[in-house]
């Protein structure tokens, strides 16, 4: 019976994925061997030994201690993409806020007083305040094409956009799903300078904190707009705000209102609406929670954000070692020496590897006594490893 504790309210679709006859799920469950978070923040939380694996239903885990998880060899599972059209959407949306002043013009009218005569008067008079442009044979920028890069890329491109993209890392899969009609851009700087609207979709990392800043701002178009609904960190807010004021940029369209920016005539801050639909919550968690219990049961490791991908199908009739470890040399022919010791015959074997760490997965033809499990566990690099019944 696997254990799994929710530290959020998670959609009941992705907990009905969980078979109850071998699992346990709820908030006050102890000594788990997963944990289900959404936005509960980890850092302080004390780990419990049980712990295997962490589950987001989501795609960012700022909000997850993954270094200390990783030195333990536990998994960090996300679910990319599954919430990409409800961003997608607020993003077209916010296309539209950006370049017909909607939100001014609207707070304006709600602001407007006295009767129909003096009203219309009002709105003819005032409206000249809130020109703002048509969307088609604009540039719009995406940096960062994942899963809503890509589908804010193609979305704007039906418009009638001219689009922008960059991003180094792009994988193949996006490369595929990406519409021909994207042009490439050869950098940030590149992208930025060409764009009339430039919409981020990059995690926040040490390389992408700050990204768009005073220096960068220089290089966009007198009037550009800048989407951002990636993380708040990635953009330099009070060098956005000086911008604004400037007149060197029209908009700031974000999805992270501070006390500085919620309030400025130029800034439409949302309260964190991103992926915030019902249809968003049950294609995260349903993700999320058949990942997680991929990993429980096979030990496959799919969407880790710290681990390779690594999946084996399973042989009928063995029995599974599934090791998280250093990527060292001869570790692979440690782990081997090991099971041939205690009798083992390996039937299918399968290393994966990401920068410092590495994932072995081990099918046997026979049961793997407890003492090599221990033996193997005891192999200096190993962070962890666990057997699998047949």
């Amino acid at each position: 019976m696997f254990r799994i504790q929710t530290l959020n309210n998670i959609s009941p679709r992705g907990l009905a994925r969980l078979p109850r006859e071998s699992y346990q799920a709820g908030a006050q469950i102890a000594d788990p061997e997963a944990i289900l978070v959404r936005s509960a923040d980890m850092h302080a939380l004390a780990l419990p030994a049980s712990l295997l694996a962490v589950a987001r239903a989501g795609a960012g885990t700022n909000n997850i201690p993954v270094a200390a998880l990783t030195k333990r060899g536990i998994p960090v599972f996300n679910a990319p993409g599954a919430n990409a059209n409800a961003v997608k959407e607020l993003v077209i949306a916010s296309l539209f806020l950006a370049a017909r002043n909607i939100c001014q013009a609207w707070g304006f009218v709600r602001a407007l007083e006295g009767d129909a005569e003096a009203l219309e008067h009002a709105v003819e008079g005032g409206k000249k305040r809130f020109v703002g442009y048509e969307l088609p044979g604009r540039t719009l920028g995406v940096i960062g094409l994942g899963a809503i890069g890509v589908e804010v890329a193609n979305a704007a491109h039906g418009l009638g956009m001219r689009v922008l993209g960059y991003d180094p890392q792009i994988t193949v899969q996006r490369a595929w799903q990406l519409s021909s009609g994207v042009e490439q851009a050869l950098s940030v700087d590149d992208l930025l300078s060409r764009a009339d609207l430039v919409s981020l979709h990059v995690p926040l990392v040490e390389a992408t904190r700050g990204l768009i800043n005073a220096a960068r701002i220089r290089l966009m178009k007198k009037g550009a707009a800048v989407l951002n609904f990636a993380r708040a960190g990635i953009v330099a807010e009070a060098d956005v705000l000086a911008a604004l004021d400037a007149g060197q940029l029209s908009a700031y369209v974000c999805d992270f209102p501070s006390p500085a920016a919620k309030n400025h005539p130029r800034v439409i801050a949302l309260p964190h609406l991103g992926a915030s639909t019902g249809e968003a919550e049950e294609n995260c968690a349903v993700m999320v929670v058949e990942t997680l219990k991929d990993f429980l049961e096979h030990g496959n490791l799919r969407h880790a954000v710290n681990f390779p991908e690594a999946v084996l199908p399973r042989l009928a009739g063995t029995w599974r070692l599934v090791i998280a470890n250093a990527n060292v040399p001869n570790m692979v022919g440690q782990i081997s020496t090991a099971l041939a010791g205690g009798g083992l015959n390996i039937a299918d074997l399968l290393n994966k590897s990401r920068g410092e760490v590495a994932y072995t997965i081990i099918d046997t033809d026979a049961p793997i006594p407890a003492p090599i499990v221990a033996q193997v566990r005891a192999i200096q690099g190993v962070l962890a490893a666990r057997d699998l019944p047949a």
